[in-house]
């Protein structure tokens, strides 16, 4: 087979190659892999918030037929690694927070654990808790740095000098809710030990096995090279299977407690909700101050949120104040409360979509105090070099983004007052806020590619959480070779495959991308135009040019609807325009684009963990009372991109588009509201008794 030296696949509409899979259920997901015999788990979850076990009565349990085995901190195998205490399962008979699990229990059956997990007494000592996230709180603290490495505070200039001076200031306080990821596939793991040699076998809903497998095997004090990890098909992650949580380790301990059967353990959806990460509440403190022409002189945002007591988690709220906008006085802090909750951790853009919420909001404030147009306010702010470090942007494209979609939107001609526009009984507004979302690129992925006959193989330890990486991958692979990608097979989520980072911060293309590149490079150096049958080239992720600022953006515009009478808020339209690198696949490109949208639809209308203080334990926890963004909440959502060509940021000129839709359209939507009715809503999510009151005299009635 001859190489053509000319692009053939990327840039192609080509379906999911895993899709016939997934609709006809043949695609094998962690919890279904076929194995002889399996047995079954179920955790036993303390219902007090602190404190320690006193008791454990395992009697009825274990006497009833079918159970193999239960599992208690005084049974339990000691595990050779500690350090992480969220995975410390069953180590001791400490308490750190409502649903720790203090049992587990192991059967022929699934409903047989489940019924002896029920059976299971538990007698605590309680201890005093405190869950309770204020940001007047005397026992905040800063923390060494916030997710993943970024300074904990900046500081440059003088925000409080060029405030005293600034023709318009805004300073308000905004809130984000507590956020539990929910994919539709539940964290499970179906767990296997080789009583022979020791061998480790985890077939895990993970977004990455050489993550997964680098964290199971400290925690059991394995070699690495004992330890497999296997996942074809994800079903959905949203960041919560990212980093590994304990039902893999309790999977694997239960494993190791029945010799030669394997294990089944899947969270249920209740227990997802202390047992599998979270996104954290925030409490922003925005300041905004501004010439009489819009331009900024002062920024500031000081951010509270909450980690547990146990583990540390510190999302970088703050961080995407620092270089958004032009302004030479800025200020950003984070501060933490360590509380007696589960452990937070990663949700889709972390950092970014809470981050901008407040910001956002607080320029659509500063638009209108300076009767200035919102988008116009925003292109007045933009940066000729990144704010942060100096550096200049690889590409930055924003005000490409408003100008586009403004005019997509039929934004010109908006009447900027609120409450103006009405149809029959619903009062219509518009918003519009921007996002922003970092170039990543892992430096630790591997790459091989081999010819198999009249076939071409693209191997990598890579993650399809749903973003399309089975199709993506191969078209990559086939441009970098030069053939048909109809001749290109990826083999991809398995531990046996070259090393792969986790498919997080919209790290993936962009990282296993690189290598394929690099490994298809190599292939056509060593072999020439004409290779041999069998035949085969590895490649690294080569060194990122850290001479550039290099990060995606987008703007989100909103049409909201308030019923004048009810206060029913209703979003008819999302429109986003996104300057993301090159597009590998229009298709899985635009599904990327609009399932984040309408993720942020939901954080601005519905969704909300709320905990109950008094007990430490999130109440609506379930999908009957934790509300999501439904088909008929969800009306027309446009994504659009603009073509950027920028070569700075790998060799395939791509940037990530798995979270940057979620960014901004919260604020857009808030916005939105706000241009319909006069309600300013600064605390999500925007629900109709914080739009009433505004109906009572709404502008223009």
């Amino acid at each position: 087979m001859t190489f053509i030296d000319r692009p053939v696949a990327i840039g192609l509409d080509l379906p999911r190659r895993d899709g016939a899979a997934k609709v006809r259920g043949t695609a094998v997901y962690a919890y279904e892999t076929p194995v002889e015999n399996p047995a079954y788990a179920h955790p036993v979850q303390a219902t007090v918030a602190r404190g320690r076990v006193t008791a454990l009565d395992t009697a009825a349990a274990e006497v009833l037929d079918g159970v193999l085995a239960v599992l208690t901190p005084a049974t339990a195998e000691r595990l050779a690694s500690t350090e992480d205490r969220e995975l410390a399962a069953l180590q001791d008979d400490g308490v750190a927070f409502r649903g720790q699990v203090v049992a587990l229990v192991v059967a022929d059956s699934s409903e047989t654990a489940r019924h002896a997990a029920a059976l299971v007494r538990v007698t605590y000592a309680q201890e005093p808790h405190d869950s309770e996230l204020r940001a007047d709180r005397d026992d905040l603290y800063a923390p060494e740095r916030v997710n993943p490495d970024f300074p904990t505070d900046t500081v440059e200039g003088d925000v409080a000098a060029a405030t005293a001076v600034a023709a318009v200031v805004v300073e308000q306080t905004y809130t984000t809710a507590t956020y539990h990821n929910n994919p539709l596939e539940p964290h499970a793991t179906t767990a296997h030990w080789e009583p022979a040699d020791g061998r480790l076998t985890l077939w895990d809903s993970t977004q990455g096995v050489h993550p997964a497998r680098t964290a199971v095997a400290s925690v059991f004090g394995l070699d690495e090279a004992k330890v497999r990890v296997v996942c074809p098909y994800v079903g959905g992650g949203f960041g919560s299977k990212g980093t590994p949580h304990v039902n893999v380790v309790l999977a694997a301990m239960a494993a190791r407690a029945v010799p030669g059967r394997p294990v089944r353990l899947a969270l249920t959806r209740q227990q997802m909700f202390s047992l599998a990460g979270y996104r954290t509440p925030t409490v922003q403190r925005c300041l905004l101050a501004a010439e009489r022409d819009g331009r900024l002189t002062a920024l500031a945002v000081d951010v509270v949120e909450q980690t547990s007591r146990i583990k540390e988690f510190a999302e970088q709220t703050g961080v995407p104040a620092r270089m958004m906008y032009a302004v030479a006085n800025r200020r950003t802090t984070h501060r933490l409360a360590a509380l007696d909750v589960p452990v937070p951790s990663w949700m889709r853009a972390p950092g970014e979509c809470p981050g901008m919420f407040g910001p956002e909001v607080a320029m659509d404030e500063l638009a209108e105090r300076l009767g200035l147009d919102p988008v116009e306010l925003r292109i007045r702010n933009e940066p000729v070099t990144d704010p942060q470090t100096g550096k200049p942007f690889s590409s930055r494209n924003l005000v490409g983004c408003l100008r586009e979609g403004a005019a997509r939107f039929g934004w010109s001609g908006r009447d900027p007052r609120p409450g103006v526009r009405r149809d029959g009984d619903w009062l219509v507004g518009t918003g519009v806020a921007a996002s922003t979302y970092p170039v990543h690129r892992m430096s630790k992925s591997t790459a091989v590619i081999r010819r198999e006959g009249d076939r071409y193989v693209a191997e990598i330890g890579a993650a399809d959480l749903g973003t399309g990486t089975w199709t993506t991958l191969a078209q990559i692979a086939a441009d970098a070779l030069g053939v048909p990608v109809e001749r290109v097979e990826v083999r991809i989520g398995d531990t046996d495959h070259p090393m792969a980072t986790v498919a997080g911060g919209s790290s993936g293309m962009s990282t296993w991308g690189s290598a394929v590149v690099e490994a298809a490079r190599a292939f056509r150096t060593r072999y020439g135009a004409e290779p041999p049958e069998r035949a085969e080239a590895s490649g690294s992720v080569p060194p990122a040019d850290d001479r550039w600022a290099m990060h995606a953006f987008g703007a989100q515009f909103a049409e909201a609807r308030v019923h004048l009478d009810t206060g029913e808020i209703r979003v008819p339209r999302l429109l986003g325009v996104f300057a993301v690198g090159r597009i590998v696949n229009p298709r899985t490109a635009r599904s990327q684009l609009v399932g984040g949208m309408t993720m942020g639809l939901s954080m601005a209308l519905h969704e909300h963990s709320v905990l109950d203080p008094r007990t430490g334990h999130v109440v609506n926890h379930d999908l009957a009372d934790y509300h999501i963004a439904a088909n008929a909440d969800v009306a027309e959502v446009e994504a659009h991109w603009l073509d950027e060509h920028d070569p700075h940021v790998n060799a395939m000129g791509t940037k990530g588009i798995g979270e940057i839709g979620i960014v901004g359209t919260a604020a857009a939507v808030s916005n939105a509201v706000w241009h319909a009715c006069g309600a300013r809503v600064r605390d999500l999510p925007v629900t109709l008794d914080k739009v009433l009151p505004a109906l009572e005299d709404p502008p223009g009635r």
